[in-house]
């Protein structure tokens, strides 16, 4: 195993995820790991028929050189070993800029990454609160042949235009505002148990967090009921307490922001059900109570923006139609979950929704095997 458990201390020490949220992602970032080294066995070429029988093609597939990763503070560990456990077993380098507020996950796993036994230099790592110097350094820089991004729509954009001088290949993971839609026909625990895992998870500060949950009203009530009641049973607080479900979130802008969304929606005339208040105690930091936002309509930020926090924005509708034309009404497609027992309507509503994954009554669908983005 490439990792240990001192790692997952590390996380908690950056970015405040309860210690089994931690431990997951240390297990997460792992699988990559193994995952790739398996792959790298299967790096086959083809061979291609010719139209001149004594000719033939051969596709052979090399390292495509250097590798520069731009990671974000919310998966510190798992974020950077999906990118570099790819390059690093078809046999590149990799220069890594992690988050300015979660460098020391990165540091740590370029130690263990050397302790494996990975040659000097396959691996490295710059850490700097100077990350649009840096980021610009690496986009332009003659010697890296691929970019990797995963941050906010705005920035990715900036990527894309930097690398343009030196036609870089490029992949981008960006901003999402993904929707959650139950209809009648759900399996309501199934459904509250999907959106607690979905919106709550790191605190609500995922790239694939449910942001708006539509809720067709012949089943609204039933739903709130048990969804307003497990919210409320959530425990926040410092991660080491194995009975803390969510820590803080990551800095004070991401605290205020959050709070601004709260009081916008209120001043909009949403109703605040549950949370939204600084937790009180002898904990000191940024944090939230897990708040359910109700009577949301399309003008107000939540419904509009990505929160990227525990806050949920609650959107009623009467028809399939209807929910479909609120979940592609934003600008950004990553992801998107659907609960039905309607096996007809489950695919029919995953095709027409424009996002690049879709959770069918599942509300965590990052895996290894699976591929992840828009």
């Amino acid at each position: 195993m490439l990792f240990n458990f001192s790692n997952s201390i590390v996380c908690i020490e950056n970015e405040g995820k309860p210690l089994r949220e931690a431990v997951g992602e240390i297990l997460y970032g792992a699988s990559y790991i193994e995952w790739f080294a398996e792959e790298a066995k299967r790096i086959h070429g083809d061979v291609l028929p010719s139209i001149l029988p004594d000719r033939r093609s051969f596709v052979i597939r090399q390292p495509i050189g250097v590798c520069g990763f731009i990671t974000p503070w919310n998966f510190p560990s798992s974020m950077i070993l999906r990118k570099a456990g790819a390059a690093l077993a078809a046999g590149c380098t990799v220069v890594v800029k992690p988050a300015e507020d979660t460098p020391y996950s990165c540091l740590a796993v370029c130690d263990l990454a050397k302790e494996a036994g990975f040659p000097d230099g396959s691996f490295n790592v710059i850490t700097s609160a100077r990350s649009a110097e840096v980021g610009k350094f690496l986009c332009e820089h003659p010697l890296i042949s691929k970019m990797s991004f995963t941050g906010s729509t705005e920035v990715g954009k900036k990527i894309m235009a930097m690398c343009a001088s030196t036609v870089k290949k490029i992949s981008l993971e960006l901003g999402g505002n993904a929707p959650f839609i139950v209809f009648n026909s759900a399996d309501v625990k199934q459904a509250v148990q999907g959106a607690m895992a979905s919106k709550f998870r790191a605190s609500g500060q995922t790239c694939v967090c449910a942001n708006r949950i539509l809720v067709q009203e012949g089943i609204y009530d039933e739903f709130m009921s048990e969804f307003i009641k497990k919210t409320k049973e959530q425990v926040v607080g410092d991660g080491l307490n194995e009975s803390i479900n969510l820590g803080p979130v990551i800095n004070q802008d991401q605290y205020e922001r959050i709070i601004d969304f709260i009081s916008d929606a209120k001043e909009r005339g949403a109703k605040i059900v549950t949370g939204g208040k600084e937790k009180k105690g002898k904990t000191s930091g940024f944090f939230i109570q897990p708040a359910i936002v109700t009577d949301v309509n399309l003008s107000m930020r939540v419904a509009k923006e990505e929160i990227f926090g525990p806050v949920a924005a609650i959107i009623k509708f009467k028809t399939e139609d209807e929910a479909v034309n609120i979940a592609n009404s934003v600008d950004v497609g990553l992801a998107a979950y659907v609960f039905s027992q309607d096996i007809s309507q489950i695919w029919r509503v995953a095709e027409r929704i424009q996002t690049g994954m879709v959770g069918l009554n599942e509300g965590i669908i990052s895996s290894v095997e699976a591929p992840f983005g828009n």
